[in-house]
């Protein structure tokens, strides 16, 4: 009996530490996009999607993550992550972004997409840049089209 706790601690242990759902830090020029394959090199636009399970898919661009979508199981994904546009290199959770397609922003992908953390943030770049503004769910429904 006292073998069966031991293992059953132990697998137990493996299970808390071998699914780790957290994001990766983007290995800028080295890191290739999952779906377009290009190296990923725009600290502004990359993307990252983490599984259930802890596996981490990174994107050259938000544009990639969501045609990636199309071909994956949605419900095995726990975090959508975009870079915050006003703070290059730093993940945000892309389903609570506001997102800003202008045509003078360009985007690895010709998206035109970036993500800002703050609705604020959006607005004050788009009074510079133009464009419009979208909340996760509208540009889900905007690359549908």
């Amino acid at each position: 009996m006292q073998i069966l706790k031991h293992y059953s601690f132990i697998a137990l242990l493996w299970l808390l530490f071998s699914c780790n759902v957290s994001p990766k830090p983007i290995d800028y020029g080295s890191d290739g996009c999952h779906y377009c394959k290009m190296t990923i090199v725009d600290k502004v636009h990359a993307a990252e999607i983490v599984t259930l399970k802890g596996k981490v898919y990174k994107f050259d661009a938000t544009e990639c993550m969501i045609n990636f979508m199309e071909e994956f199981e949605t419900s095995e994904i726990a975090l959508y992550l975009s870079n915050n546009y006003t703070e290059p290199e730093t993940l945000i959770d892309a389903t609570k972004a506001t997102f800003l397609i202008s045509k003078n922003i360009p985007s690895p992908m010709g998206a035109f997409l970036s993500a800002f953390k703050s609705k604020s943030e959006a607005k004050k770049i788009q009074s510079q840049k133009g464009g419009n503004l979208y909340t996760w769910n509208e540009l889900l429904a905007h690359f549908k089209d």
